[in-house]
């Protein structure tokens, strides 16, 4: 917060930043490349804002400590050292952060080691004991009273859908409530008893709706509930909002100033809220405003660096661990071709699920466009490139019926153009690219005909060389993720599950090159896309 030269107006700032998903070293770990990512860089538009601003606040909106090799490696193979994320969270003063779904993905234990080791406050209304209904990690706000005697209330919220992707045993205990009902209590309960003159609410969630005109813009399921935060309850000043990896700067509903700042660390939003008194009176809201600051750039701050050497050191080491060799060629040079007919890497990947789960079919998907594929020489970072998530593998069972409208929805991934092009389907790129919630199959035979209108795409479907029967049932093994419906697969929901492989398939991949010494890429061209 800066203060002008009106000793009666005032400036709060606050720093937001969300969805850094372990990004700590401004690198590409796939090959080590300088990056305009993480906390490294984050944390010197943190001490300079902080130094432009002494009474400021810095909030992290969940969805820290998962999702780079660094993360991975320190909560599965090195646990025992501080969390680096939170370490250097702890460095650079976070007033709070606010629990993300990802920061389940490693287990309660992991979690609750991190929370332990934060000298700031974990906030989630509703993330609940599911005994007692009490708030489960401690106090679910902060209040602080700032410069001029400003207060200032911050709420937390956690996108409910997490029992949707997670592991059970991660979350045993727990009970995810509404976003909008919790803050229904929780607000009006802090503007009463600890009067704010600003009331934040800090969301890992999104928007479910378009920013400008209220239209639903993806199946109203409650996993991203900001623009019904925003119009439905009364009270909010500023909502912070996550999850969907979005830049939102500038915006406002009904009222309320929103920001997003996009993932990885690439953006910090800045708020900026403005106050007036008059002659030692109560504080008003005179204006509101935000914007997003880029780490473009910007120099990594020296004093993170040094604390993440060693943990990067470790890392590094156990990336360039070789594996083993690859005989023919599992690359990537077009993600698009990829997804558009059988290919090795990804019918390796399968038969790797298969092998595991002791199931002859399979589904998963090319999770990210830069995903590199798999070289001749194969090392832990080939592997964590390519399979970025700490997914575990589960057998369901379904019916042919559920295996045909989860290829029709996978098929709904592409559209043509008259030319006979073919490009990404909007709702797959919108709030955020998706290509994760497309998936490829081995061990059943079908087509996808993109030229049909969507819902009318699976032209072919076998199995066993008879046509899947619609009634009939079959086992398949995919990630976590999929089997609990993620990605609107709403068909896998409430499945039988039939087997629960615990072991994140990063490894069972790394295992099953290191017994084998030697893979050959295989390819039986089971499926096509027809365009």
């Amino acid at each position: 917060m800066a203060q002008d030269s009106q000793p009666n107006r005032i400036t709060l700032t606050v720093l937001e930043t969300s969805d850094v998903h372990g990004n700590l070293m401004p690198i590409h770990y796939a090959n080590n490349r300088p990056h305009d990512v993480g906390l490294a860089k984050l944390a010197t538009l943190i001490k300079r804002q902080r130094a432009a601003n002494p009474t400021f606040l810095w909030i992290d909106n969940g969805d820290m400590i998962q999702g780079t090799p660094l993360a991975y490696h320190h909560a599965r193979l090195d646990p025992e050292p501080p969390n680096p994320m939170i370490l250097v969270m702890n460095e650079l003063k976070a007033d709070g952060a606010v629990l993300g779904n990802h920061e389940f993905n490693y287990g309660r234990a992991h979690l609750d080691k991190a929370v332990r080791e934060s000298h700031f406050p974990w906030m989630a209304a509703n993330i609940v004991d599911s005994a007692s209904g009490e708030p489960a990690f401690g106090k679910p706000y902060l209040v602080k009273e700032l410069e001029g005697g400003v207060r200032v209330a911050m709420l937390g919220l956690c996108t409910p859908y997490i029992p949707n992707w997670e592991n059970p045993a991660h979350i045993e205990g727990l009970a995810f409530l509404d976003a909008v009902e919790t803050a229904k209590v929780w607000v009006p309960k802090l503007r009463a008893e600890e009067k704010p003159d600003v009331m934040i609410v800090a969301y890992h969630g999104g928007f479910e709706r378009d920013l400008d005109t209220g239209e639903p813009t993806e199946p109203l399921t409650g996993e991203n509930q900001g623009y019904a935060l925003c119009m439905d309850v009364p009270g909010i000043d500023v909502l912070l909002t996550g999850h969907q990896h979005r830049t939102i700067e500038g915006k406002t509903i009904n009222g309320v100033l929103v920001a997003q700042p996009g993932h990885r660390g690439e953006q910090a939003a800045r708020i900026m809220v403005t106050l007036e008194r008059a002659d030692g009176g109560p504080w008003g809201i005179v204006s509101k405003q935000s914007e997003l600051l880029s780490v473009q750039g910007v120099e990594a701050d020296e004093t993170v660096l040094r604390m993440a050497a060693e943990y990067e050191r470790k890392t590094q080491e156990w990336l360039d661990q070789p594996m083993g060799c690859v005989e023919g060629d599992m690359v990537v040079l077009d993600p698009m071709r990829i997804r558009l007919g059988d290919s090795p890497l990804i019918e390796f990947i399968n038969r790797v699920q298969m092998e595991a789960a002791g199931t002859s079919i399979s589904n998963t998907a090319l999770f990210a466009d830069d995903s590199p594929g798999i070289p001749p020489n194969v090392t832990m970072r080939d592997i964590v490139s390519n399979y970025i998530y700490p997914n575990t593998l589960k057998v369901i069972r379904i019916t042919g019926q559920d295996m045909r409208d989860a290829l029709e929805l996978s098929a709904s991934y592409f559209q043509t153009s008259t030319d006979g092009t073919v490009a990404v389907n909007p709702s797959f790129m919108q709030p955020k690219p998706q290509p994760y919630n497309y998936d490829m199959w081995e061990g059943i035979t079908y087509t996808l005909d993109i030229r049909l209108p969507v819902g009318e795409r699976v032209v072919e479907l076998s199995h066993n060389g008879e046509p899947v029967r619609m009634d009939a049932q079959y086992d398949v093994v995919m990630n976590n993720y999929r089997a609990g419906g993620g990605g609107n697969y709403t068909m896998y929901q409430g499945k039988p599950v039939v087997k629960d492989i615990p072991t994140d398939v990063s490894e069972l991949i790394a295992d099953y090159i290191l017994q084998r010494g030697t893979i050959h890429a295989t390819l039986d061209r089971n499926w096509k896309v027809v365009y």
